[in-house]
């Protein structure tokens, strides 16, 4: 096996994760009668999604899981243009293939509906406290730049070395606290495209948002680490 092909099964496994134990955390037990996680439990279980895959295969494929990442970092000059594409597709597969395994999990308690919603992003009548198109916009291109920000400057060479992983799951954590009220929390194309394909209609019509402004943010958010913080090297 090649060494991109286990770059790509590490995206593959790592944006699995993520998508099944975030989006799952919402759909299985968010609002689990009595004992549901809330919007606490989802915000930390999607930060420890990406901080136990990043410590698990980070070191293989550098744990973007996500396509916004992918970008910021090609932007960032941390990462070579030519595997993008490969790794968002694995990304991309990897969430799909998560948000299924998640259908037929839901599909078995009586009365589930993936219409109703399934962890999907959106905003107006869809944002979960009704925010409107703008305020997602908003919100998602923030959050993403800074992300990357963060996840540019706990990689950095300066930083502290096997801390990043922390760093960048409590960082998401951080994250969803801020935006599940707005927009359900994008700031990943691939968990947005995976979950909105079982929903199959409101959040197909406004995924273009989930897509187009965290790639946005992600590419913001390299250029202005790479720009303003980064240190040349002597």
């Amino acid at each position: 096996m090649t060494c991109l092909s286990k770059k790509l099964f590490a995206e593959f496994f790592g944006t699995f994760w993520l998508v099944f134990g975030g989006c799952g955390s919402a759909v299985l037990a968010a609002a689990y009668p009595e004992l549901g996680i809330g919007f606490a439990g989802v915000a930390l279980a999607f930060g420890l999604t990406v901080l136990t895959m990043a410590y698990a295969v980070g070191h293989i494929s550098g744990g973007h899981f996500n396509p916004a990442v992918t970008l910021g970092l090609v932007a960032g000059g941390r990462f070579s243009s030519k595997e993008a594409l490969p790794y968002i597709v694995a990304q991309i597969i990897g969430g799909i293939c998560a948000a299924g395994i998640l259908y037929i999990i839901a599909s078995g308690k009586a009365g589930f509906d993936a219409s109703a919603g399934f962890a999907s992003n959106g905003y107006g009548a869809h944002s979960p406290d009704g925010y409107s198109l703008a305020a997602a916009i908003t919100a998602e291109l923030v959050l993403t730049a800074f992300f990357l920000l963060i996840i540019h400057g706990v990689t950095d060479k300066r930083a502290p070395a096997g801390f990043a992983p922390l760093a960048i799951g409590l960082t998401l954590t951080l994250i969803h606290l801020i935006s599940i009220p707005v927009t359900n929390t994008s700031v990943n194309p691939a968990r947005s495209i995976a979950v909105a394909i079982f929903q199959g209609s409101w959040a197909l019509e406004q995924l273009w948002v989930f897509i187009l402004v965290p790639i946005v943010g992600g590419i913001l958010g390299g250029l202005i680490y790479r720009t303003l913080l980064q240190q040349d090297e002597k």
